[in-house]
């Protein structure tokens, strides 16, 4: 049991909000390519592959990062009692971890179709490279974004074989999102982040947050919008964007106090609903 609990806290099992916004962008893209005239059946089948997937696959990610920050998360007190920098878990078992966990994720993209899997496969070099990004550049949380929304592609592609406009319109639009989320995430290590040498865009834009997240949210509700109008979904599409819009600008940014870090917590968190309601709105889009 002690060994389980270790596995789940290495691999952040217990915090579901990170594979939950890996997921999230998956599912729009699939949504968006699907043809819901050929019934559901394989609409759930590759939404529950996704949604283990995006578990897996996270997880691996978790002990990757885990591995390369070993020593600065010693010196974050957040961060200082993971199981590999607190020396619970040993980095031959972490490395065996890993690949157990991407072996698994890799089987189950052989369900998908040969371009779907040779696309996800070009994202294995992002998630494994992010982790070390903040140690070179004020932008990691860009970086996070290509990463973490490659699964529109991936999604648009499992249904169409390619990867179109409107599904590089909305990953764009979606990138930026996770630029503002995880920027709001940040502001609850900035001083120790500041002190140990590390870079992200919430040291970058510490003076001014409020401007560079609303900049941020408004591209992502716009790509949203082009999306809609581009694929002529009906006034019940637009007019439920309203929620998004109430809850990006008001439950997040006006909620939002960069000096409290439960409150960038829970508003990170909060963006987990957020996905929710865009997957929604997009259903809604297509039927309506």
């Amino acid at each position: 049991m002690e060994q389980l609990k270790l596995f789940i806290d290495l691999t952040r099992l217990d915090k579901p909000i990170g594979y939950m916004l890996l997921f999230w962008p998956c599912a729009w893209g699939l949504t968006l390519g699907y043809d819901f005239n050929s019934g559901f059946k394989i609409y759930f089948f590759y939404l529950t592959l996704f949604f283990l997937g995006s578990v897996l696959m996270r997880s691996a990610g978790c002990i990757v990062n885990d591995i390369a920050d070993k020593n600065y998360d010693k010196k974050v007190s957040r961060t200082k009692n993971r199981p590999i920098a607190s020396g619970k878990i040993s980095l031959r078992s972490a490395y065996f971890y890993s690949a157990l966990l991407c072996l698994m994720a890799f089987l189950i993209l052989l369900n998908f179709n040969n371009f779907t899997i040779f696309l996800a496969l070009g994202s294995m070099p992002l998630a494994f490279l992010y982790p070390f990004m903040k140690r070179f550049t004020y932008w990691p949380q860009l970086f996070l974004g290509i990463t973490f929304n490659y699964g529109i592609l991936i999604g648009w592609a499992s249904i169409n074989y390619e990867i179109s406009l409107i599904s590089i319109i909305i990953y764009i639009g979606a990138i930026f999102w996770t630029l503002a989320y995880d920027t709001i995430y940040g502001f609850q290590d900035i001083k120790d982040d500041e002190i140990i040498g590390l870079k992200s865009t919430s040291i970058k834009f510490k003076k001014n947050p409020y401007f560079f997240l609303t900049l941020c949210y408004s591209i992502f509700l716009i790509t949203l919008i082009l999306v809609g109008v581009i694929m002529d979904f009906s006034l019940y599409y637009f007019l439920l964007m309203l929620i998004s819009i109430f809850h990006l600008f008001y439950l997040q940014l006006i909620k939002l106090n960069i000096l409290l870090p439960s409150s960038c917590l829970k508003i990170f968190k909060s963006n987990n609903l957020l996905g929710l309601i865009v997957l929604v709105n997009l259903i809604i889009g297509k039927f309506l």
